[in-house]
């Protein structure tokens, strides 16, 4: 039997390296097909009005879960499409704001703003410091028409940006104060979900 069982390894073993060395598949260099792999583009949420009520918009950005983009971005208002949809805000908007406002990294501790378009006075300044967020805004509250959706635009859609940045985290906490020194929002448990 132990003869068999070597006649039989003996045959079996040239079969099995041609095959192992001939499996079908031709030796090749790189191959080109296209472009470089791309991932999904990273989006924030916006918050606009409609009916009086807040909607959150999702828009691509080049700054996931940076509370200075995502406002700057609201500040600019809805876009065309969004407007046909029956978006508005509650925010004054400052004409020719341009599209593309370079961004800037709001670190612990630091003030930025947001610019208004021609230049003479800033809309808005974010300040991170000691884990919250504080946003101030250059006109008094009673120019908004409607302050406590003004501002629940401005908490909402920098709860959604940090929410970006760190989903399992508890956002810090965002204020809104106007140029007159009236707190007028500050609570994000009524955002809605996009």
């Amino acid at each position: 039997m132990t003869w068999r069982r070597a006649a039989r390894s003996a045959l079996l073993w040239p079969v099995a390296v041609c095959a192992l060395a001939s499996c079908g598949i031709p030796t090749t260099g790189v191959v080109q097909a296209g472009g470089p792999a791309v991932g999904v583009v990273p989006t924030t949420r916006l918050y606009f009005v409609r009916d009086g009520a807040l909607v959150g918009v999702r828009r691509g950005t080049d700054a996931p879960g940076d509370v200075e983009s995502a406002l700057r971005d609201l500040l600019r208002g809805p876009t065309d499409a969004e407007l046909g949809k029956g978006l508005t805000t509650r925010l004054p908007l400052r004409a020719g704001l341009p599209t593309a406002v370079p961004a800037a990294p709001v670190t612990g501790g630091a003030a930025s703003a947001v610019p208004e378009a021609t230049g003479s006075a800033d809309l808005v300044t974010v300040t991170v410091r000691d884990h919250r967020i504080s946003v101030e805004l250059s006109v008094p509250a009673r120019e908004l028409g409607d302050p406590g959706l003004a501002a629940a635009q401005l908490v909402c859609t920098a709860d959604a940006a940090q929410r970006v940045a760190a989903p399992d985290a508890e956002p810090d906490p965002v204020t809104v104060t106007a140029a007159d020194g009236r707190r007028i929002g500050g609570a994000s448990a009524r955002c809605p979900a996009v």
